[in-house]
Parts: C-alpha cells; sequence; structure tokens
C-alpha cells in the first residue's frame, strides 16, 4: 500500500506492507535508526517516538494507521544545536550504552513538557522505558534538568 508520513517535519511515501510497523518503516524504509528495536513487544520504551505530540511506541504501531506528524529523536535537535533534553542527558550523564537513550530521551522530553518535577513522578512517567545499563538516577536528574531549564526558558518569554 502507498502511505504519506510526515517525519521530522518531512512527507515520506512509501510502499509498504499492510502489517510493516512505523519501526520497520522508519528504520528498514527510510534509514532512521534513532529509534531502536529493543523487545519488539512495547515493553522496553526503545522504540519510544511522537505522534502528534504525544508518546507512542513504534514497535506496537502499524504505520498505515499514522496520520499524525511523527518525531524521532533526530527530528529533536536544530542547526542551533541539540534540545535541552538531550543536552542535560549528555550533561547529566545519563547514559551508557546508548541503546536505550532515543526512547529514553523522547519520554523524557513529553516528562519535561508536562512539568513533571517530582523524582518519584519522574521515575512513575519514565518507568516504560528500560536501561539495562542502570542509569536511572542520572535519567531522572537530566529529566529534572531539562524541566527546570524548559521552565526558565518560558519564564522568560
Amino acid at each position: 500500500m502507498d502511505i504519506a508520513l510526515q517525519i521530522n517535519g518531512t512527507t515520506e511515501h512509501l510502499d509498504i506492507a499492510p502489517g510493516v510497523t512505523l519501526l520497520d518503516a522508519l528504520r528498514e524504509h527510510l534509514g532512521i535508526t534513532g529509534p531502536k528495536k529493543g523487545c519488539d513487544r512495547g515493553q522496553c520504551g526503545a522504540c519510544t517516538v511522537h505522534i502528534g505530540g504525544r508518546t507512542a511506541l513504534s514497535c506496537l504501531t502499524l504505520a498505515a494507521t499514522v496520520r499524525d506528524p511523527v518525531t524521532t529523536v533526530e527530528g529533536l535537535s536544530t542547526s542551533d544545536g541539540l534540545h535541552p533534553v538531550q543536552q542535560a542527558f549528555a550533561d547529566q550523564d545519563a547514559l551508557q550504552c546508548g541503546f536505550c537513550t532515543p526512547g529514553q530521551i523522547m519520554s523524557a522530553v513529553a516528562a519535561a513538557a508536562q512539568g513533571i518535577d517530582d523524582p518519584d513522578e519522574v521515575r512513575e512517567f519514565m518507568s516504560g522505558n528500560l536501561c539495562r545499563c542502570s542509569a536511572y538516577p542520572n535519567i531522572v536528574a537530566a529529566v529534572r534538568r531539562a524541566g527546570a531549564e524548559e521552565r526558565r526558558t518560558d519564564a522568560t518569554v
């Protein structure tokens, strides 16, 4: 089937089978490798993307059903530099092997945008993203820092 997906601000046209997941469309058909195929069951969060501004597990989403714009970790940075959450992850050393990092960052962007700041609330919000290296304390610190930075930016606008 012929579909059009808006990915990171660009419209992409694909000819795919109806059962192709968004994750496979991104990785195998478009060469977008940020979202990772971890469990392929929606349990690890490594494939997290934003669809229409909301987090979604791309391994459980059929590409043909996507109507809203999709943002992957590659679509967060701008010509001016990294997204504040990406920068916070680097500054807080919130990654080790990096496999889960794109999905963690996509969820963290949503957490920061929602103003989630309490460490327990951050952990709960991020609980769908697993890290085999156990960088959790640094991930929580990165989410809190990015949220604080976002609130400072909003206050000065």
